[in-house]
């Protein structure tokens, strides 16, 4: 085996990881992600030749990267990802181009997926819940990307159960209403608590910990429409186990909302289906894109 490095190009930030020939972790770190294409192009190609002269394998790791969107298996350029700027673009052939070598693609929710399931059997459903939402389905320990490279796009159905004032959704950048990542991405969460324009959720839990009645209500509002889109999965799958990965996913009042918020809209007498946190935080996404490569 030889050295792996992964990248995890979000809407917010770019992480590089690198993993030994035994798989371990031997480095990590973040940037900003640049505002635009090229930028973003230029800065994984530092971040990769910079890690690779650190680790002393200058042109010789494999590069697996995981993308907020997918790769059109019609054309090869980037479709649907809520980095809009990627959308239309050539980026595996230009990321090749610039790094000299092969690179796998897939979405970042895949990426969770391949790091929170490669070792271990039975099926699984990985979220992403951050600037934008979306799942990736493991099935018997092995990915399923499907016929269109698709699979797991949850993020792009609309939101079950809809209530009069929810519906028909907020537009979505894709061309859709009512999708699930309007309702349950960041800036949705961050809006709904202190109006349009409002963007970063992150200091919600403390403040409704600290008596705050408009971050409190967002976010009982925010875990009642998660346990309706994930009683869509599992009335669909019925996986095994449940990982939330993402920024959100470190706000730890959904892992006490969601079991008891979840079973109402399971068709079954029956429900205990863990909701896990991903092992790795919000960085098991650069693990698992790492480990696109065997």
């Amino acid at each position: 085996m030889t050295w792996r490095i992964g990248i995890d190009l979000g809407g917010t930030k770019i992480e590089v990881a690198a993993l030994d020939p035994s798989g371990a972790l031997r480095l990590r770190r973040r940037l900003p992600t640049p505002p635009d294409y090229a930028g973003a192009v230029a800065r994984i190609g530092a971040m990769v030749a910079e890690a690779e002269a650190e680790i002393g394998t200058p042109g010789r790791a494999t590069i697996g990267i995981g993308i907020p969107g997918s790769v059109s298996p019609a054309t090869g350029l980037i479709r649907g990802a809520n980095s809009t700027f990627l959308n239309g673009q050539p980026l595996q052939a230009d990321l090749e181009a610039r790094l000299g070598r092969p690179v796998r693609l897939s979405n970042d929710a895949n990426c969770l997926a391949m790091s929170e399931f490669h070792d271990r059997p039975g099926s699984g459903f990985a979220v992403i819940l951050g600037t934008g939402v979306g799942g990736g389905v493991v099935v018997e320990g092995r990915l399923v990307e499907g016929r269109n490279r698709i699979a797991g796009e949850w993020g792009h159905t609309p939101l079950p159960w809809m209530t009069a004032a929810e519906h028909p959704g907020p537009a979505c950048w894709c061309g859709q209403r009512g999708c699930i990542e309007t309702f349950l991405c960041g800036p949705a969460l961050a809006a709904e608590a202190d109006g349009p324009g409002a963007r970063d959720a992150a200091g919600l839990s403390a403040r409704a910990e600290a008596g705050d009645a408009a971050a409190r209500a967002a976010l009982d509002r925010h875990a009642d429409r998660l346990a309706r889109a994930l009683a869509g999965v599992i009335n669909l799958l019925d996986p095994a186990v449940i990982v939330l990965g993402g920024g959100l996913s470190n706000m730890a009042h959904l892992y006490e909302a969601l079991p008891r918020l979840i079973p109402r809209h399971v068709f079954s007498d029956h429900f205990d289906t863990p909701i896990q946190a991903a092992r790795h935080g919000d960085s098991s996404g650069v693990l698992g894109a790492a480990r696109l490569w065997p």
